[in-house]
């Protein structure tokens, strides 16, 4: 516990800083709790774009079965750009998915199968759902970190501050009213014998 001044100066700051504590608190939970449902919503959001990706591999593995081909589809399409806007959540700079851009190889029609543009669309797609998922981790993680420090301040507030606050405002009253009690004491027994003389 910080060393406190027993005088009436010290009772005002420390009321002031009381106040201002109880001002600030409800503002840090208002954002704790901003910031929980936002990474419940965004956990939601990386599962469900999970789910389509597995789905889609499913989908497709039956698919490709059907053809016996054993083709690499990889080098004929290249990820050139990720759009990535910036974004705002509770005073927060995330990172937002826009667009992903995709460069598509040209390919001869007629040596490929006719599966493969289909198996380049399907790609694509979940190219796309994974780069969006990225993005979202990345804005998990970063809202993960601010919601870690927005709870100790919390913590910080609730636990220490304002307890604290409120001890040294009942110790500096305790001791005033004893220094005001022992003034009107001194000055009764000055005034008695001032009566006696």
């Amino acid at each position: 516990m910080a060393r406190i001044k027993f005088t009436k100066n010290e009772l005002k700051k420390q009321k002031d800083s009381l106040s201002r504590f109880l001002r600030y608190l409800p503002t840090l939970m208002l954002k704790k709790q901003q910031l929980q449902m936002e990474i419940r919503r965004i956990s939601l959001k990386i599962d469900e774009i999970e789910t389509k990706i597995e789905d889609i591999q499913n989908e497709l593995s039956q698919w490709i079965a059907v053809f016996g081909e054993q083709i690499d589809l990889t080098p004929l399409l290249t990820v050139e750009k990720i759009e990535i806007e910036a974004g705002n959540i509770a005073g927060i700079e995330i990172p937002v998915f826009r667009e992903l851009i995709i460069r598509e190889m040209d390919y001869d029609l007629f040596m490929m199968p006719l599966w493969v543009d289909a198996g380049l669309g399907v790609m694509r797609e979940i190219l796309v759902l994974q780069a969006e998922m990225n993005v979202l981790e990345e804005q998990k993680l970063l809202l993960a970190e601010e919601l870690r420090i927005t709870a100790q301040r919390v913590n910080l507030f609730e636990k220490v501050k304002i307890p604290e606050t409120k001890e040294n405002i009942r110790v500096i009253k305790i001791y005033l009213g004893d220094q005001q009690t022992a003034a009107v004491v001194t000055g009764k027994i000055a005034k008695n014998k001032i009566k006696k003389e």
